[in-house]
């Protein structure tokens, strides 16, 4: 978003469907294989031979996250830069990357809109009381089961609009959580947002979730993932369209602009793509269910 010039490749690549979100020049660069965390694919020896000037990490700056960027530098001589990702300092976070990657200007258009976003938001959504904030849950999995923890990155969509997330720091020590039939039959949410389409589908034809209040108003949501995830993947700045989405979808009253037009503006910005009509209804429309 801030320098795609200078990407040497992606982590993962975009799916044939994401790539057409995004210029050509960049959605057509090779996947090269994660490097810290979970299930990394590269080889440190591969890294050196790609000869970058910096491995920049952004999201988690947990002592374990600091530690693994400590021997990516020490065992490539590549200098590594960690910077915090949280969507609250998105702001800081642009204009940090902007400063290591030489592209202060660019950094700064992008602060300034997250800037405002983030300030939109948290306005409109104090004036709520806690009473009518309505509760979320959020599926992940084929199955509906697995969910973010209030308080993680998958989870601070959810909590930045001042939505309740059922699932509570109590609920598990890990981010991700496994849930049962039964808890979420107890819990009763209010509104259900997926990421996985496989479970959109099969959702209202499940006895269990058709239990769920949420499952009978219809209040159940799919959550745009072109290019990439409106809500979690990656815990990045793609996020901030999705606040406002979802911010408009809970509190309709408080947040009446076009999240068509607001969609158009942002992935011009921060991908350099204004998306098409197209693009954009079926970017916008809950899939086959």
């Amino acid at each position: 978003m801030t320098a795609p010039e200078k990407m040497l490749g992606w982590t993962r690549a975009p799916s044939p469907e994401a790539r057409t979100f995004l210029p050509a020049r960049y959605a057509e660069l090779p996947e090269l294989g994660r490097l810290t965390g979970r299930g990394n694919t590269v080889n440190l020896e591969n890294v050196v031979r790609l000869m970058p000037d910096l491995v920049l990490d952004v999201g988690d700056t947990s002592p374990t996250y600091v530690s693994l960027a400590d021997r990516v530098q020490e065992q490539t001589h590549i200098p590594a830069v960690l910077i915090g990702g949280r969507l609250a300092e998105t702001a800081d976070t642009l204009r940090n990357v902007g400063s290591v990657l030489g592209a202060a200007e660019r950094a700064e258009a992008l602060a300034h809109y997250a800037e405002g976003v983030l300030d939109e938001v948290r306005k409109a959504t104090a004036q709520i009381a806690p009473e009518h904030r309505p509760s979320v849950y959020v599926a992940r999995g084929p199955r509906g089961l697995e969910t973010a923890v209030a308080g993680s990155i998958g989870s601070e969509v959810v909590d930045l609009v001042g939505a309740r997330n059922v699932a509570g720091r109590e609920t598990a020590p890990r981010t991700i959580a496994e849930i049962s039939p039964e808890q979420i039959l107890a819990w009763q949410p209010n509104v259900i947002l997926t990421v996985d389409r496989r479970f959109y589908a099969a959702i209202r034809s499940d006895p269990v979730w058709r239990e769920v209040k949420a499952v009978q108003t219809g209040n159940i949501h799919f959550v745009p993932d072109l290019p990439f995830s409106w809500l979690d993947n990656p815990p990045a700045p793609n996020r901030l369209i999705g606040l406002l989405w979802l911010a408009k979808l809970l509190y309709p009253a408080l947040f009446p602009e076009d999240i068509r037009a607001e969609a158009r503006r942002f992935y011009a910005l921060f991908y350099q793509q204004e998306p098409s009509e197209a693009q954009l209804e079926g970017l916008l429309a809950e899939p086959p269910g």
